[in-house]
């Protein structure tokens, strides 16, 4: 946004220079990036009057001029197409200096003097013009300094707006922030509002009202479009980046730059029947003001009457009903357009206009009607003509709405880190258009039509802060409750089962929560996962049932770059069927090993891991919950999994988890050569623990007896385990399996398990018949639930 500060201060004048304007400017949250004076210095310049124009006798492009300076009449050679009788222009006298310290001295030109030079605009650094002089208003004063009599001691401010701040898109919304960080008064420039002198009005229909909910047009009769724009308008346009066209579509860009409302002006006799806001139909096209022609797609917004498209709604008008010299009549449009609904619109033809610019930020909902007011009075004033009856059509269900806001004095006072006062408050408030309601412990405010960027207290109290100075702010120092958080003992910590396993020798993985559904379908084929919407690629599709597709995928992904021992281990969430974004999925715990047991050493041979190295590792885990003893594992079968090497693993009664080893045909699939073991188990299931609680220590001995017992290979240890602890007594302290043994002198069918059991009291010293009874209820209990008997 490139403004005027003349233009400016005519809105709001404070008592500051251009660079501090500039700086307060910035500090609010506008950042000024650049500040350019509108010409370039120089001096010596005056209006002067071409009075006598001749050709020079040795030169054909060039004609000897006499010049009426205002004090005398001077001989200019001049070579400009544009030099003749009666033309006003600026002269660079005799010891002018002209920018770039270029001094005008008396010379001659193939043989002829000349006692001065009339200006191009470029030589003046007022525009990039050259192909001719300057040309100055027929009542342009003859002999006034330049300078003075085009008000070039001027500055235009270039302003780089975020987004969110469109309202700010014009003199109206800058001056409201000048006004307010200076607590002045904002004056805009008074007009009478031009009143029906005819009745002829245009039917208007809005057939797309979500798009465009707001139109607004009038009829004016009789222009004289021939009129040239008014000095102060084409410089107040130039200066904000803008060239002069011709009176009206000068005023159209004099009203978007001054109120921030963009507007269009049709010629009104090339209109045919009533006006409608649609969307394009198929087929349709528009030849554009800019002499492009496009295929309109039929998402794109027109304003089109009877005949078609003649504009692409907020983006461009078309050419076949522009406005020429020979306009006599207009229709003027000013309308609200959806930001969301036009937002990429213009880009998606390769178009970016100032109407556009504004349009997809968001303009003030209401200010519609007075833009047109505004645009009436210039036109009337400039090429004169009649204006008809205002036609404004509305959709107020699809008109943005706005809540009232409520902001805290608490509030404030934590984010800013003072309490600011309640009539500071108030100020700023009411000075940025909100209206404002003083509430309990705080206020309500009424959002204006312009700001759409105020939705919740926190932007209320980023407008105080802006406006109270940044810089002003005072420093404070963060301060914070420093409470430590409650560590429940009977739960384990994660960052617990993460350290163990890492003096296992693992190390953690960190893997997508989507994975290939081929893969996925390997290990859960009974499972429908949850499919993704946008995947980033065709084998991240799906959401994981489990961890392990993708720790297994890991460890093949590094066993094949020569890393042949890889151990992995991953927590994170697993997503079954059914999964909704307000669930909070189970925590899960994912291991895979596969290579040696060891790490290559000169002190042995390196064996291949197998089950056991990783249950190992998992009861490691166990154990840390103090309550080891209430896991077990039960051998099952699992897709994607070994069917002789596989177990579920139950805490209690409950499942939790499972181990097994690779299927070699999955094993083959992933290109795996050496085998892989992996387990998984729901964290939230096994993280209680047991509470350590204080026993004292027994003075009195303890007793050992070791049995050795033969059962059926089908058993299981854990069956045996359990029944021996249940049936030795309340002196048992310690049981534990030290040997497993078949071969030879054991039956074929069975199996043989060496127990040893610790016996103590805490009151006494155990005789050989207290542990001799013990011994006994435990033989015959293996004896009657599982035919066991002692090994000889």
């Amino acid at each position: 946004m490139i403004i005027s500060e003349q233009w400016l201060r005519e809105w709001v004048n404070p008592s500051l220079d251009t660079s501090a304007l500039a700086h307060q400017i910035t500090m609010a949250g506008l950042e000024v990036d650049a500040v350019e004076p509108v010409a370039g210095a120089f001096n010596g310049v005056v209006v002067a009057e071409i009075v006598g124009a001749e050709q020079h006798p040795d030169a054909d492009k060039l004609r000897v001029c006499q010049v009426n300076t205002g004090s005398e009449t001077v001989q200019i050679v001049c070579g400009a197409p544009n030099a003749r009788v009666g033309l006003k222009a600026p002269l660079a006298t005799v010891g002018a200096v002209l920018p770039g310290d270029f001094k005008i001295k008396k010379a001659k030109l193939r043989g002829v003097e000349s006692f001065g030079m009339l200006c191009a605009e470029q030589e003046l650094e007022l525009s990039d013009a050259s192909d001719g002089l300057m040309e100055l208003p027929a009542d342009a004063p003859v002999g006034s300094d330049l300078r003075e009599y085009l008000q070039l001691n001027d500055s235009t401010i270039e302003i780089g707006l975020t987004p969110n701040r469109a309202d700010c898109l014009s003199i109206a919304g800058i001056a409201r922030e000048v006004g307010v960080l200076n607590d002045l008064a904002v004056t805009a420039p008074a007009f009478e509002p031009v009143a029906s002198a005819h009745d002829e009005v245009r039917e208007v229909s809005l057939d797309a009202p979500a798009r465009c909910p707001r139109y607004v047009g009038r009829v004016l009769r009789g222009v004289d479009a021939t009129r040239p724009s008014p000095l102060w308008l084409q410089e107040k346009l130039r200066r904000c980046g803008l060239r002069s066209i011709d009176p009206v579509v000068d005023v159209t860009n004099y009203v978007l730059l001054e109120m921030g409302q963009p507007m269009h002006a049709f010629d009104n006799d090339k209109l045919s029947g009533g006006i409608v806001a649609r969307e394009a139909q198929s087929g349709e096209s528009l030849e554009l003001l800019d002499g492009q022609t496009i295929e309109l797609r039929t998402d794109s917004l027109v304003i089109a009457d009877q005949n078609g498209p003649v504009a692409l709604a907020g983006i461009m008008g078309g050419q076949p009903t522009a406005v020429s010299a020979s306009t006599t009549n207009l229709f003027l449009e000013a309308a609200f357009f959806s930001p969301i609904e036009l937002a990429g619109q213009a880009r998606s033809y390769g178009l970016h206009t100032d109407s556009s610019h504004r349009f997809e930020r968001g303009v003030d909902i209401a200010g519609q009607r007075a833009a047109i007011e505004r645009a009436t009075r210039l036109l009337v004033d400039i090429v004169g003509g009649e204006a008809g009856p205002m036609i404004e059509v509305e959709n107020a269900d699809h008109l943005p709405s706005w809540s009232d806001v409520e902001v805290r004095a608490e509030r404030i006072r934590r984010l800013l880190g003072f309490d600011m006062p309640a009539d500071e408050v108030e100020r700023i408030l009411s000075k940025l258009g909100l209206g404002v309601t003083a509430i309990d412990g705080g206020w309500r405010c009424s959002v204006p039509s312009w700001r759409f960027d105020i939705a919740i207290e926190a932007d209320l109290i980023e407008e105080l802060a802006r406006i109270h100075g940044y810089d002003n702010l005072p420093v404070t120092h963060i301060q914070g409750a420093l409470v430590m958080p409650s560590q429940p003992e009977g739960r384990l910590n994660i960052r617990t089962l993460r350290r163990q396993l890492a003096a296992n020798g693992y190390q953690e993985a960190i893997t997508f929560s989507f994975v290939d559904p081929k893969l996925q379908q390997l290990f859960d084929p009974e499972l429908e996962p949850i499919a993704l919407a946008n995947p980033i690629s065709a084998d991240l599709a799906v959401m994981r049932t489990s961890l392990i597709p993708g720790l297994v995928a890991a460890v093949a992904h590094n066993t094949k770059r020569q890393q042949p021992r890889v151990r992995l281990f991953e927590t994170g969430q697993h997503f079954l069927p059914g999964f909704k974004p307000s669930d909070t999925p189970d925590k899960m715990l994912a291991m895979a090993i596969t290579g040696p047991r060891t790490q290559e050493s000169w002190t042995g041979s390196a064996q291949p891991v197998d089950f056991f190295d990783l249950k190992g590792d998992l009861q490691s885990l166990m154990a840390l919950t103090g309550r080891a003893q209430d896991f077990r594992f039960e051998a099952a079968r699992r897709t994607g999994l070994h069917p002789g090497q596989c177990a579920r693993i139950y805490c209690l009664d409950r499942a939790v988890g499972y181990i097994g080893a690779l299927h070699p045909d999955e094993q083959r699939k992933m290109g795996l050569s050496a085998p892989v073991y992996v387990a998984e188990v729901n964290l939230s299931l096994i993280s209680n623990t047991r509470v350590p609680e204080f026993v004292e220590l027994s003075k009195f001995p303890e007793v050992r007896r070791d049995l050795a017992i033969v059962i059926d290979k089908a058993i299981t240890s854990h069956d045996i385990l359990e029944n021996v602890r249940a049936s030795a007594g309340p002196y048992l302290t310690s049981l534990r399996l030290f040997d497993v043994y078949e071969g030879k002198g054991i039956d074929p069918k069975q199996k043989s398990l060496a127990l040893g059991l610790t016996f103590r009291d805490q009151s006494r010293t155990l005789s050989d018949e207290d542990v001799n009874q013990a011994v006994d209820q435990v033989i015959d209990s293996l004896e009657k639930n599982y035919k066991a008997g002692l090994r000889n």
